[in-house]
């Protein structure tokens, strides 16, 4: 199964975004560096035709190497159905030197990566049937400055936005029209959450000074779902993940090298249930733990949310 990947990024590690559309290469597992005078860009245009596009895109901090291994990983447990297809996109986040400072306010790369992407989608995925878009960390300015360029697009499906390092009233205020133009959003935000715990600083450092509910009140949506948690109307309904779980910044897509996720005589993680369990001390979902040892499986988070992304996106 070939990943293809829209690559945003005029560099390797850091750098910027190409400056338009026309710098963008198509890449692939396979294929990661490929010969100019053999463009992948016709075989995935030819792969996205009629098809159920899921693009998804990685965080904050991350090579363009470090990208295409975790998204092509992450790719092997999803069950988009016969017509789904998942595209990967590339993007440099890891431009700062200064990750900790600056990390809530690392959106310049993800602005002009995101505005990138949808004048490409537009331009280029036409024969697409629908639109689908996943994205973990700061990577939700990015999927969400696509979305914007393409409003009003009858393609517009579902979004899911995974420890997303933004507002957590952005659906409803910052990006409350693209909420708008997609049918179903799902968000997954964990208290267990460190980075975005001690890097987005503007709902953290005065903690003991301002809480929750407060009208100077910032923190991530990643680690406190939407606020308020009852808008948009086009949100899903999505509970902070279960304390039990244990799902830190990096559980979601962050999963290269050897992949081993829930033992193959217990299936993938489903069918899932609609809702995440609202019990902060949930049990773990049924292939998180090996049979006969009960210890927890190598990627079982990953394998789980990319689960959790294929019932969102259906």
């Amino acid at each position: 199964m070939t990943t293809y990947f829209i690559d945003l990024r005029a560099d390797s590690v850091g750098g910027n975004p190409v400056t338009d559309p026309g710098g963008i290469v198509i890449r692939s597992d396979i294929e990661q560096n490929p010969n100019p005078a053999r463009p992948l860009d016709t075989s995935l245009l030819q792969a996205i035709q009629g098809r159920d596009v899921l693009l998804g895109t990685h965080g904050f901090h991350v090579s363009r190497a470090n990208g295409i291994a975790n998204l092509s990983h992450w790719n092997e447990w999803f069950d988009l159905g016969p017509n789904g297809l998942f595209v990967g996109v590339l993007w440099p986040g890891d431009s700062r030197w200064v990750p900790f400072i600056d990390y809530p306010f690392e959106g310049d790369e993800a602005i002009k990566s995101g505005q990138l992407l949808g004048k490409y989608l537009v331009a280029k995925f036409l024969s697409a049937a629908s639109l689908s878009f996943a994205s973990h960390s700061l990577g939700a300015r990015v999927v969400l400055e696509a979305i914007r360029g393409l409003s009003g697009s009858p393609k517009l499906k579902t979004l899911t936005l995974m420890a997303a390092a933004i507002d957590d009233t952005c659906l409803n205020n910052e990006y409350q029209d693209v909420a708008q133009s997609i049918e179903r959003i799902s968000v997954l935000a964990s208290h267990c959450d460190e980075v975005l715990k001690w890097a987005f600083p503007g709902g953290n450092l005065l903690s003991g000074i301002i809480t929750k509910g407060e009208p100077y009140w910032d923190g991530a949506l990643g680690r406190y779902g939407p606020n308020p948690p009852d808008r948009p109307s086009e949100l899903f309904g999505s509970p902070v993940l279960p304390d039990s779980w244990r799902f830190g910044h990096s559980s979601y897509i962050n999963c290269s090298g050897a992949v081993s996720g829930p033992p193959l005589e217990s299936g993938q993680f489903g069918p899932l249930p609609l809702v995440v369990p609202s019990d902060p001390q949930a049990p773990l979902p049924p292939g998180a733990l090996a049979q006969p040892s009960g210890t927890e499986m190598q990627n079982w988070r990953q394998a789980w949310a990319a689960g959790f992304v294929s019932s969102r996106y259906r």
